[in-house]
């Protein structure tokens, strides 16, 4: 896996912004969840849990110095754990040492956190080790959780005394429970994706929108982007989007370019990686917010770093409207090694200057929108010219000749091309063997590719891979949809273990915005 390092970037600081930050309130909400029942391993699977008992929370958990137990307590949960203890038997003559280990799904309660070998820091599996001196004692765990499944482990106390444990997790979100409304659908399925996707958005929606609760827990504009959206469409948050654009306007770097993501403890860091798509994304992200919101102060502040991520960027498009893409992590658009994302990129540039182009409009600002007509003319006719294989009705890599869906996807969804085209290259696509092409890896670039079918009309199509994808994920037991999900292979992960994986992440939350804008019931 490749990282950024860009330690010499100079960031400058818009202090009017920060100020406005401060004023923008963000209220959380909580409920108390308690566990449900007792899970072991099972014996079959290196990755199912079965039922051992039910949790009584009168009586809580009796445990030996050396044992273990997994709690489950029925839902994916994200807030902060309390646990009660007690000693049973003789006076405590020993401290308590415990050993706290929580999974989003079975296989990270399952195997050891000593047998993780990805490439991400081991140091995102969230694992406890509490020495408790005193019983008995009622500690409130002072980090955040993201877990359905807790081991606990008595790494020892003595051969005097048991101790008791009671249990219970106090959720934190800024999304309104109470929003949560059903989708007017007879078909069961979608009504279940709709709620798995409503409480991913939800468990996501902390003091700004973060990625994913358990890692890495931080604001990425191509997440706060489809976040924004999927927000508008429920739980209209929209002060926490105004609060996140603001995060990422008040420090860019010299150049006026966003960073990738952001942290906001313990002040406002922003991160030392650039990716072009995501800093494009702000100009979409801002678009949106003001469509929804009609707030015209927010605009007029941000529209200034809307711009600058045009200017930023320009000088990797040549005058023949070829977007000329560095070596290196430039761009994301899927995890997907094969890919070759040229054609992806371009469509990206386009699609992201016709949306500045709409915000020249809302800002009066005719200079730049004749600049505008200039810079798309070439970027659309060069695409068309070099990507577009008339022979075979889809854009095709010219160098590799490769096929790829996040190619057409970029491409549609910058409307390159007549209506009648673009449903011919849709045609073309669905109809060719899926081994011929390049297709999707992560719930964020399904998204797009769902978009663009239904932005075509493919409506039945778009369902079906809805049903497929999102619904393979509720099948295999989500109860948030996963950062990533290859239905060939559910231990796919792009960091090279399964257990640093997020199991509730930002970007797969989109179906329930897709449902309500297109009217899918």
């Amino acid at each position: 896996m490749e990282f950024q390092t860009n330690p010499d970037i100079r960031f400058i600081t818009n202090d009017a912004f920060e100020e406005k930050i401060k004023q923008i309130e963000i209220e959380m909400y909580h409920e108390q969840v308690l566990p449900k029942r007792i899970v072991a391993a099972a014996p079959a699977s290196a990755n199912e849990l079965v039922e051992v008992a039910a949790y009584d929370h009168t009586e809580g958990i009796r445990m030996d110095r050396k044992e273990s137990v997994i709690v489950d307590f029925g839902e994916h949960c994200v807030g902060r754990v309390s646990l009660a203890i007690t000693s049973l038997g003789s006076p405590p003559d020993a401290p308590a040492k415990l050993r706290l280990s929580f999974g989003e799904t079975p296989i990270e309660v399952i195997r050891s956190f000593d047998s993780y070998k990805g490439e991400l820091s081991a140091s995102w599996l969230q694992e406890e080790l509490l020495t408790i001196d005193v019983l008995p004692e009622t500690l409130a765990l002072k980090r955040r959780f993201a877990f359905r499944y807790l081991k606990i482990e008595v790494v020892d106390t003595s051969p005097k005394y048991q101790i008791n444990l009671k249990l219970s997790c106090t959720t934190e979100s800024s999304a309104d429970k109470a929003k949560m409304q059903q989708l007017e659908t007879d078909d069961q399925l979608l009504q279940e994706i709709d709620m798995v996707s409503q409480k991913t958005l939800m468990q996501c929606m902390q003091e700004v929108f973060e990625d994913g609760p358990k890692r890495d827990r931080r604001l990425w504009l191509g997440d706060l982007r489809l976040q924004a959206l999927a927000n508008y469409a429920t739980f209209e948050a929209n002060d926490l989007v105004k609060k996140c654009l603001y995060l990422f306007a008040a420090q860019t770097t010299s150049e006026g370019q966003v960073s990738a993501n952001v942290f906001i403890e313990p002040r406002l860091i922003p991160d030392d990686t650039f990716l072009a798509d995501y800093s494009l994304f702000f100009i979409d992200t801002l678009l949106d917010y003001y469509r929804e919101t009609n707030d015209k102060e927010t605009l007029t502040d941000l529209y200034a770093t809307a711009v600058a991520q045009l200017r930023v960027l320009d000088d990797n498009v040549l005058p023949t409207g070829e977007v000329a893409v560095p070596q290196g992590w430039w761009a994301f658009i899927d995890w997907n090694e094969p890919l070759e994302k040229q054609i992806s990129i371009q469509g990206i540039f386009v699609y992201s200057y016709k949306r500045l182009k709409e915000l020249a409009a809302y800002m009066e600002d005719n200079k730049l929108a004749e600049e505008l007509d200039d810079k798309i003319q070439a970027l659309e006719q060069y695409a068309f010219t070099t990507y577009y294989n008339a022979e075979k009705g889809l854009f095709v890599d010219p160098n590799s000749g490769q096929i790829a869906i996040p190619s057409q996807t970029w491409m549609l969804l910058a409307e390159i091309g007549d209506g009648d085209l673009r449903r011919n290259v849709l045609e073309n696509l669905l109809a060719m063997d899926d081994e011929l092409v390049v297709g999707c890896n992560s719930p964020y670039m399904y998204h797009h590719y769902v978009e663009a079918l239904l932005q075509e009309g493919f409506r039945e199509e778009a369902v079906r891979i809805i049903k497929l994808y999102w619904g393979g994920m509720v099948e295999n037991g989500a109860d948030t949809f996963w950062e990533v999900y290859y239905p060939e292979d559910v231990t796919f992960s792009p960091y090279g273990d399964e257990m640093i994986n997020s199991y509730c992440h930002a970007w797969s939350c989109t179906p329930c915005y897709l449902f309500r804008k297109y009217g899918i019931a």
